[in-house]
């Protein structure tokens, strides 16, 4: 155990953000560097070592959490490091992305605030960038079995990693001209610095994994040439559809889904434009959905100079404590939060639905027209005598994924079959019903937080490693229908 009185006698402290008139001028993270580990200690030595951690239930990656925390108490990190690294990948992504279910099942926060555990794991790691102690693993000797990775986000890059580890040769494909999938183009620079995965990157080159960018599988090459050219194939392609909006006006200009609007603010950041095709300089914008990606589209947004930037959800106000009957701990509850972009101003609207847009005579979107809905047997339903415009010349569609992409092919030329809810079907290894090729993250899932997909790239790992040979070592966090804790 850290520090037996620990929790008796330090509250919760988390990370200093820099001041607002600071931040929204550039594009660095928005917390002071260097701030967490002067309090991480003590933060760390707050964890009680519980006979049951339920942290680790929190956890799909199945987290060292009171383990980790008590290195971090006594200051040795590379100890610290290394139980981190045991069960993630990734955990400098996980320690700024993750909305942290783990501090949600902290017995601690039962009746008191959780251990800041996601703050402690970003400053193990940093700690062992620092200090050098992330190096890469060469495996001892090759397997001599190839395995394409198709896709590099989170769950892509957690196979590719265990798979070359394990000592097999691994290519991982990825349609942008970047690797990192939507850590690279869907994660603003404020929320993680693209360096990050730079160096990842670096050490699984280091380790033998190989990396084509600008190749989409199903376009640029046909599933058949892959199937070919491999023993095994992991695809880890997302649930990148997109949920649209069909209501009159949807074709006016100004109106963008996040994922079209998002990137090009990072590729300004990566120097592929000076200024992005699509920008809130000026403009009065609208984000449709209150999830993690509209509260992305509002720092963008303020980044840019928008005029007004209004984000509307359908679903009501979350309440700002637990409520114990109806998500009782250790549950993941659905609470009020303020996000570094809503620090940062705008406006949140709740129980809202959008109704049509008006465009000028240029055919851009000038006002969104909307009303106020309650819930009937559980469906929105208009109220009326509610409907008003608010001005709208730049709108972010931020409502959520349907699935993984039909158009490219890649589904219909591996001859996948899908679940009934769209999402390619496995089975208990993580193999679809295509022998030899496996699928990992969202595109079986559904859209699920990063935690889930660095779980199901080490679990698809396993999968496939012991296709390939026979038996595997490698870890297995989770099966394909393990789902968050929920009432």
């Amino acid at each position: 155990m850290a520090d037996p009185k620990g929790f008796l006698n330090h509250g919760r402290e988390v990370a200093t953000s820099r001041p607002v008139t600071e931040r929204v001028k550039d594009w660095n993270e928005v917390h002071v560097p260097g701030s967490l580990l002067p309090i991480t200690s003590k933060q760390a030595g707050r964890c009680m070592d519980c006979g049951i951690p339920f942290c680790h239930n929190g956890c799909p990656l199945g987290n060292l959490i009171p383990e980790w925390n008590d290195y971090a108490y006594r200051e040795d990190w590379q100890a610290a490091s290394e139980r981190l690294h045991a069960t993630n990948n990734f955990p400098e992504f996980t320690g700024r992305l993750c909305p942290a279910p783990c501090e949600s099942a902290c017995v601690l926060g039962i009746n008191q605030p959780p251990v800041t555990i996601k703050n402690v794991e970003v400053s193990i790691i940093d700690k062992a960038w620092e200090t050098g102690d992330v190096a890469p693993r060469v495996p001892e000797r090759h397997s001599g079995k190839t395995v394409a990775v198709v896709g590099s986000g989170p769950a892509g890059l957690a196979a590719a990693q265990q798979l070359t580890r394990a000592g097999h040769t691994v290519a991982v494909y990825e349609r942008a001209d970047r690797v990192g999938g939507l850590l690279r183009y869907g994660i603003p620079e404020f929320k993680m610095e693209k360096r990050h995965i730079n160096r990842r990157i670096e050490q699984m080159r280091a380790e033998g994994t190989k990396f084509r960018t600008g190749i989409e599988i199903g376009r640029d090459m046909p599933a058949t040439a892959l199937r070919k050219r491999y023993d095994a194939v992991v695809l880890a392609v997302g649930a990148t559809t997109a949920r649209d909006l069909p209501v009159p006006g949807r074709e006016l200009g100004g109106i963008h889904q996040a994922m079209e609007y998002l990137p090009l603010a990072n590729k300004v950041q990566e120097g592929d434009y000076v200024t992005p095709p699509i920008s809130a300089e000026g403009k009065h914008v609208v984000v449709i959905g209150g999830g993690d990606t509209g509260a992305d589209c509002v720092g963008t947004a303020h980044r840019q100079g928008a005029a007004s930037v209004t984000q509307l959800e359908i679903m009501p106000r979350p309440g700002e404590e637990r409520n114990p009957l109806s998500q009782p701990w250790p549950t993941f509850p659905m609470l009020y939060k303020v996000t570094s972009a809503h620090e940062e101003g705008g406006e949140r609207v709740y129980s809202v639905s959008t109704t049509h847009f008006e465009g000028d005579a240029d055919g851009n979107v000038q006002r969104l027209h909307l009303t106020e809905v309650e819930f009937v047997d559980g469906k929105p339903t208009h109220k009326p005598g509610t409907e008003r415009a608010i001005p709208a010349q730049l709108v972010t569609l931020a409502m959520g994924f349907t699935g993984t992409d039909r158009d490219n092919g890649l589904v219909e030329q591996f001859g996948l079959d899908l679940d009934e809810r769209g999402n390619i079907a496995r089975d208990a290894d993580f193999q679809t019903s295509v022998p030899g090729v496996f699928v990992a993250g969202d595109a079986g899932r559904g859209q699920s937080l990063i935690v889930w997909a660095i779980a199901e790239g080490r679990s698809a790992a396993r999968g496939c490693d012991r296709h390939l040979t026979g038996a595997s070592d490698l870890p297995a966090p989770i099966r394909p229908t393990d789902r968050s804790l929920t009432v």
